[in-house]
């Protein structure tokens, strides 16, 4: 909730706010299942949108499209209000634009291949070192030959094209095994199956689509419906690198601002850094210690803390920690573990606080004005203003069409790319492959008549040389024949008339 210029988040015995400077230091939001991430996410993001301040956010349940629309008095809502002693509450609805990698539950994401790069591309298609190092070449070549790679069946041709090619292309590239580019293409197949060709395309996303607010000044809220997407991990985790990475390449340097440009939070956190290699550890980390420079927050959705890479977690400034529960030894170190990354309050114990929280209730520390992590309080967070649970999908097709962006994204342009200019190379090459066989068969024709033909002539002179007698001899020697010939056939049809 958007109180007293901050960011006011939960209460115990005093009032907890985020400072609005001090948003783009990032944060973490943690807890088991159950124990009120969702909510938290809600109330952090109707107050960004309510400070001005756009959002994007993965709905992975479906539950987080009630920010569309207002929420409902209730008894129990009553209680909290009441707990809270918020004189001025009231349900609000918020602006609030959906987005779908498969066009389904909003307006399509798509970027291009060659945005994407060999890396970020490689792990969704789960290759290994060598096939990874083949899917560089790939792209270089491509580069080297000004071939644009916009969706999959461009990258399929040129994989195809390399692969037919690998030998004209190893000295200046380096080896290319067949058995790699099968690999590939198999990967690719499974992506396909897996509806991974409606991510690559145009038109591509434009993030200045999503740093926008409405005529109330509000931030928009963008969800990407992820239900689906959800159950590929690795293309789910990878479009969310994708669009940090292209988000820290593209936005200028901010420094410090009295809010964030934006804000992103990420759910499921955790499957960012599952088997991702060591050089895509290395460029997340830097991205989120470097992107709070160009005005945007980050903030992660996880279970634990140690679900994290310390050098990411070390950057995580603000932090809601919901319980944890310890049923064995490995559960009791990752409460310890998270415990240890709060200033403690003296107040209480902090091991023993996460395991004790109620359903909706965080241990929570934020920065202060200075950036320093104040001392962790044990709050209630506030009520969300928008509806629990989800909304039909006639409103959600009704917010989907009613977008001004809905004419930008809802119809995919095929322009001219790698597809066409090597299926027109290959038809060029084919026809040139069909006209020398017609030449070479017609070469053949017309040296067997010439052959056919000097044989001729060569009789004609021999028949010149000839003297009368030979001439009269050849010429009663062919009679001879014709009358032999004769005979045999009047022979034979008189024995099959008899």
């Amino acid at each position: 909730m958007f109180s007293d210029n901050k960011i006011w988040i939960g209460k115990s015995e005093n009032r907890v706010y985020l400072e609005p400077k001090m948003a783009n230091r990032h944060g973490l939001v943690a807890g088991a299942t159950g124990t009120g991430k969702t909510i938290t996410l809600k109330v952090l993001a109707e107050s960004f949108s309510e400070m001005g301040v756009p959002v994007f956010l993965a709905d992975v349940k479906g539950d987080l499209a009630s920010l569309a629309t207002a929420g409902t008095d209730s008894e129990n809502m009553q209680e909290r209000i009441k707990r809270f002693e918020i004189d001025n509450f009231s349900y609000k609805s918020f602006p609030v634009q959906f987005w779908d990698l498969f066009g389904e539950g909003g307006l399509p994401v798509r970027t291009t291949v060659s945005e994407m790069g060999p890396l970020l591309l490689s792990r969704i298609l789960n290759l290994n070192d060598t096939q990874t190092g083949i899917m560089n070449i790939i792209f270089r070549i491509a580069d080297d030959k000004g071939l644009l790679l916009l969706d999959l069946k461009d990258l399929r041709a040129m994989v195809q094209y390399v692969g037919d090619n690998a030998k004209e292309y190893t000295l200046d590239y380096g080896n290319i095994s067949s058995q790699s580019i099968g690999a590939i293409l198999r990967n690719m197949i499974a992506l396909e199956d897996q509806g991974g060709e409606y991510f690559f395309g145009e038109p591509e996303l434009d993030f200045n689509d999503w740093m926008k607010v409405d005529s109330q000044n509000k931030g928009y809220i963008n969800i990407l419906h992820s239900p689906r997407l959800f159950l590929n991990p690795s293309l789910y985790s990878t479009f969310l690198l994708w669009m940090l990475s292209e988000l820290f390449e593209n936005l200028p340097e901010e420094g410090d601002l009295e809010k964030p440009k934006m804000v992103f939070f990420f759910d499921e956190a955790h499957l960012l850094f599952e088997d991702a290699p060591k050089i895509l550890l290395d460029k997340i980390e830097q991205v989120v210690r470097l992107i709070r420079s160009k005005g945007v927050g980050v903030y992660f959705i996880t279970q634990s803390p140690t679900d994290l890479p310390d050098d990411v977690l070390s950057q995580l400034g603000n932090r809601i920690q919901h319980a944890l529960r310890a049923y064995t030894p490995a559960e009791r170190k990752k409460v310890i573990a998270a415990a240890e990354t709060f200033r403690q309050n003296q107040k209480f114990n902090t091991v023993e606080a996460i395991t004790e929280l109620a359903t909706g209730e965080a241990l929570i520390s934020m920065l202060d004005e200075k950036g320093r992590p104040s001392v962790v309080e044990r709050a209630f967070v506030l009520p969300p203003q928008s509806k629990f649970g989800t909304i039909d999908d006639l409103l959600r097709n009704q917010i989907i069409k009613g977008s001004k962006l809905y004419s930008k994204y809802s119809e995919e342009v095929d322009r001219k790319s790698a597809f066409e200019v090597i299926r027109e190379e290959k038809r060029i090459q084919q026809e040139y492959i069909d006209s020398e066989k017609e030449r070479i068969e017609k070469q053949k024709i017309r040296e067997q008549k010439e052959k056919e033909e000097k044989k001729y002539q060569k009789n004609i002179k021999k028949s010149n040389r000839m003297t009368p007698t030979e001439k009269a001899a050849n010429s009663a020697m062919s009679a001879i024949g014709r009358e032999i010939g004769k005979s045999l056939i009047r022979g034979i049809l008189g024995s099959l008339k008899r």
